[in-house]
């Protein structure tokens, strides 16, 4: 025979979610040294974007100190900031 379960007993389901890591963000802080075009050109090479979003990429660190160009998981964020720095730009990872 088999009993039913005690109605106190409050059980959970897992979570599989809960162990999905958080994307990393690439940060790109503006400089005195470079121009635009180095920039631009260096952010096309490093996230793969069009020349478009470079340039706006490139104008919001040039007007704001900073810009996220890149949302994703840490090994990509390691390979972008180190095309990024090829050039000598500033870049921070964060979560």
């Amino acid at each position: 025979m088999l009993e039913d379960k005690p109605s106190d007993i409050i059980e959970t389901e897992n979570d599989e979610k809960a162990g999905i890591k958080q994307p990393y963000k690439v940060l790109l802080f503006n400089d005195d040294w470079h121009s635009f075009d180095d920039v631009i050109n260096q952010l096309i090479k490093a996230v793969k974007c069009s020349y478009e979003e470079a340039r706006t990429f490139a104008f919001e660190a040039h007007v704001k100190g900073k810009a996220v160009v890149f949302n994703g998981e840490l090994s990509e964020c390691l390979k972008i900031t180190s095309i990024l720095e090829e050039i000598e730009l500033h870049t921070q990872i964060i979560s």
